[in-house]
């Protein structure tokens, strides 16, 4: 039989191991974090992180527009689905602009060089945000 005293001592080790586990995620965690921004700084291409910058932007507007519309409610919905679908389709035409232009997917965009990967994203946004001003009314 376990006695008082012998169970808290049980669960006075089974938390110290626990904290040391968590502790030591917690570090490697921070290691690959840290590993992870040292790689994209040197092996990443200027024009990826401007795009990669636009992506953030992106992706913060249209956070900030549904917290909006969840906080204070959904009175001119056709402006919030105009304005959302706006940062989405964005987001997504960028993440195509990316994938092309980036060296390393080269071998499976042989044919689509970096000016007509622009221009694809260019005449695609022109016409999402048509569709986009047409549909706010």
């Amino acid at each position: 039989a376990i006695t008082a005293g012998g169970s808290g001592s049980f669960e006075a080790k089974r938390h110290r191991i626990l904290s040391a586990i968590s502790g030591l995620a917690w570090l490697v965690a921070m290691d690959v974090v840290q590993k992870l921004i040292e790689e994209y700084n040197t092996k990443t291409p200027q024009r990826v992180k401007f795009i990669d910058a636009f992506l953030v932007y992106a992706l913060i507007t249209g956070v900030i527009e549904f917290l909006y519309v969840a906080l204070v409610g959904t009175f001119p919905f056709n402006s919030f689905l105009a304005g959302f679908i706006s940062c989405v389709g964005s987001f997504i035409l960028t993440v195509c602009l990316r994938l092309q232009i980036n060296r390393e997917n080269a071998p499976e965009f042989k044919r689509i060089s970096p000016e007509r990967a622009f221009a694809d994203w260019a005449v695609c946004n022109v016409l999402l945000h048509m569709t986009v001003i047409n549909f706010i009314g």
